[in-house]
């Protein structure tokens, strides 16, 4: 990792410190997507067929999990496993169902009623990446609100192995959040057959899910097309920013940076510090540490782009934390909640000690589809609001037309539109005649 000191750097020195590895957009991965996606929509399943076998070394004689695969997968699971995903849950369900949005209704003046109220989108899709390892803790951080939201209709894709199967804990991890229809399907094409759909796969009003380059850059192609579907939000490479100081355990900041860092080369993890003697713990602890990890090699190619940088205070380290946005952020310091108020863009905050990253990403109760790249400025992650609409009504009696009809009249002429002005004028003219 990289040593920086924060106050020795200048207005350059300080953005190319908080630089995100680069995504790729080249024009070869455009160009592949769009092929990918033209296929799909052209050729429908067996273009589906041909680009798993390609892509995954799938042969799919069936694209559709069928009920026999769902209770194999149930069979051959481990029961441990099958009462964790379980477990798990039942939290993400207790914490959204609490903070799901709610129907509002107010009197905003004598005889007008403004209301909100609440729509599940109905068709969504859900994809749940399988690459390096595939994720059902994923399923449940979709499934789960999606059920919640109510929505009418949900599909899932997750990469088919070689031998043409979806993994066994993703299929469990669906079916307990009710999702019963899933695709053996990964990569640019599924993302493409859940948006434009095709024989066997139904068309989605929108996706969620994170993926690889290929996956994001069919995301973003689906969204700007207006036959295609809106997605949650945009993505990038998965990325953690810790803020410790000299009480905190340096064994523990490790652990923590290697968790993320594990996901993928393109992952990034930064410590920001007040203390030259904790930055200089963690740094032997990440070297030992990563040693004895199964995944070391992807975690030394992340940590070559990662940072340990020293900060003159935590407050400094508050305001470096808002200008990178992380999606994760943990506090691992004496009085984190102190710090909490001034958190400012972040998509997911752990707060002490004892509360490592990991415990969001699988089964705290909130949600690990978080926005990174720096979208925690203007994002959110996944909830059950993301899963709905939300549609105003109001309704005026003739008092409450009386009431705020010369507001609207007045702001309307102000406007110079004529038309809106009399709809409302005409009306208390009738009013008026009728008295």
């Amino acid at each position: 990792m990289n040593r920086l000191d924060w106050n020795a750097l200048d207005n350059n020195g300080q953005r190319a410190a908080l630089a995100r590895p680069a995504q790729s957009r080249a024009e070869s991965l455009r160009s592949g997507v769009e092929q990918i996606v033209a296929r799909v929509r052209a050729d429908g399943d067996a273009a589906l067929r041909e680009l798993s076998e390609r892509f995954d070394r799938a042969m799919l004689d069936r694209i559709e999990v069928t009920e026999e695969e769902f209770r194999e997968a149930d069979a051959r699971l481990a029961p441990s496993l099958k009462a964790a995903i379980e477990e798990a849950a039942a939290r993400i369900e207790a914490f959204h169902r609490v903070a799901a949005p709610q129907p509002v209704a107010l009197d905003t003046a004598n005889g007008v009623r403004v209301e909100r109220v609440l729509r599940p989108i109905q068709r969504v899709g859900l994809y749940v990446p399988a690459g390096s390892a595939p994720l059902p803790s994923t399923a449940l951080m979709l499934g789960v609100p999606a059920r919640i939201a109510g929505c009418a209709e949900v599909v899932l894709c997750s990469p088919a192995r070689s031998d043409g199967r979806c993994d066994e804990a993703v299929l469990y991890a669906a079916r307990i959040t009710g999702v019963d229809r899933v695709f053996k399907l990964g990569g640019a094409q599924a993302i493409a057959a859940m948006a434009y759909g095709t024989e066997s796969v139904p068309k989605c009003d929108k996706l969620f899910g994170p993926g690889n380059a290929w996956v994001t850059e069919a995301k973003l192609q689906v969204s700007s097309d207006p036959d295609g579907a809106a997605i949650d939000m945009p993505a990038g490479p998965s990325e953690v920013l810790v803020i410790a100081d000299a009480q905190a355990s340096a064994a523990f900041v490790a652990a923590d940076l290697l968790s993320q860092a594990e996901h993928g080369p393109d992952s990034q993890v930064i410590l920001l510090s007040p203390s030259q003697e904790l930055l200089d713990a963690v740094e032997a602890e990440v070297a030992s540490q990563c040693a004895a990890l199964p995944r070391a090699q992807i975690a030394e190619q992340a940590l070559s782009q990662s940072r340990l940088i020293a900060v003159a205070s935590l407050a400094q380290a508050i305001e470096v934390s808002n200008r990178y946005a992380p999606e994760h952020l943990i506090l691992q310091v004496d009085n984190p909640r102190a710090l909490l108020a001034d958190i400012e863009s972040a998509g997911s905050v752990f707060l002490g000690a004892w509360t490592p990253e990991s415990v969001g990403d699988y089964c705290s109760g909130s949600n690990h589809v978080l926005p990174t790249y720096g979208y925690a400025r203007s994002y959110s992650g996944v909830s059950v609001a993301s899963f709905q609409k939300q549609i105003t009504v109001q309704e005026l009696s003739a008092d409450g037309l009386r009431a705020i009809g010369p507001c609207t009249a007045t702001l309307a002429a102000a406007e110079q539109l004529e038309a809106h002005r009399r709809a409302v004028t005409l009306r208390l003219a009738a009013l008026e005649n009728a008295a």
